[in-house]
């Protein structure tokens, strides 16, 4: 049966993936000429961090799901530029869109730009300038074969200029970000949703994640990060939902965790966290953001960072992955008074603002 309807293909696999789909698809539901198919990866294949975001914040039912995970980087990222391939030929869509910097993004692009297909990436033009990053690399693949560049910000745009991208046929359009869209709609909901902070039993407390390969796989990182982690725990109680490739390490590496460790969980599992946290602390990109969007400092364990804003406004601390680096950084946070009366990501009109734009190609 023929349509007029633009078709859209959506390509997510990780949980922060999940969170951004949620806020547009929401508003692509609201024009009757979009017609969207998700297509899941597998990326994120435990209930915890996939199933339970589809359920949880009314993402729709994703019509495919390849189910790839559990293999290297070269081996997931040709396995799903095969399976998204075969969709985009039976689904023939107007446009593939993709999200952030992960092997499905890749993967999605690829494939897409493949069959002359045109891209949408949104959260372009973010750069950490660590190219051991598999997510540099990734988000700078994609963002040179997409033909429409959904930037979060005006550094992001500075990035790509920087880059030549004034050279090159794409379109750039600073959107705002995504995720401050879905932290604004999913505040509302989240502490009838949610019941982790009565099941945990506990006041003050520092929210922390941990999962960026650069800390998981480097030994010496990993043991001092938790050293680090031990010796807070001791003054300020930590809660750490743990990603389960980073408890597969520790356990690898006999590393002792004197802290509070929780199963991943659900998104507003995390944003009454976040609402009831004293600070963040993470290597998570997204997390960053977060922290921000509900008013909490945070200190990032990396090297760099791609929201620079942050940490240029001294609402974010990078620091060094030793112990007693970590120490002193977060020291330096829990009490620190911040202000974050600035507008750093838009206005929460991201997703108004992409329809807007892919409108001009219907």
């Amino acid at each position: 049966m023929q349509t007029n309807k633009f078709k859209i293909v959506t390509v997510i696999g990780a949980r922060p993936q999940f969170i951004k789909a949620a806020a547009l698809s929401r508003e692509f539901l609201k024009h009757k000429n979009i017609e969207e198919i998700i297509i899941h990866t597998g990326q994120h294949f435990d209930k915890n961090m996939s199933a339970v975001f589809f359920e949880e914040m009314d993402i729709p039912t994703p019509k495919y799901n390849l189910a790839i995970n559990s293999v290297g980087h070269g081996a997931v990222t040709g396995r799903m530029l095969e399976g998204i391939e075969k969709i985009l030929l039976k689904e023939k869509p107007n446009i593939l869109l993709v999200y952030g910097d992960t092997n499905s993004t890749l993967a999605g692009a690829l494939a897409a730009k493949k069959l002359h297909i045109k891209v949408a990436h949104v959260e372009a033009g973010l750069r950490s300038f660590n190219m051991n990053m598999p997510e540099e690399v990734n988000r700078i693949l994609t963002d040179r074969i997409a033909d429409y560049l959904f930037c979060p910000t005006a550094t992001a745009v500075s990035n790509l200029m920087n880059e030549g991208y004034n050279n090159i046929v794409t379109k750039i359009i600073n959107c705002g970000d995504v995720m401050q869209d879905a932290a604004i709609y999913y505040a509302k909901e989240s502490e009838s949703k949610s019941t982790i902070i009565k099941k945990l039993s506990i006041d003050k407390f520092i929210l922390c994640t941990l999962h960026r390969a650069e800390n998981t796989d480097n030994p010496n990182r990993l043991k001092a990060i938790i050293e680090a982690l031990n010796h807070i725990n001791n003054s300020t109680p930590i809660v750490l939902p743990l990603h389960p490739r980073t408890r597969k390490k520790i356990d690898e590496l006999n590393i002792k965790l004197n802290l509070k460790t929780i199963a991943p969980i659900g998104y507003f599992d995390m944003i009454e966290l976040l609402k009831k946290c004293s600070l963040v602390v993470t290597d998570s990109g997204g997390l960053q953001k977060e922290a921000f969007f509900f008013k909490k400092n945070c200190v990032t364990i990396r090297d760099e960072t791609e929201w620079i804003e942050l940490v240029e406004n001294k609402l974010n601390i990078l620091s060094e992955p030793n112990k007693s680096a970590i120490i002193i950084a977060i020291n330096n946070s829990i009490n620190k008074n911040s202000d974050f009366n600035i507008n750093l990501y838009g206005n929460g009109n991201a997703c108004k603002n992409i329809c807007t734009e892919l409108f001009k190609l219907n």
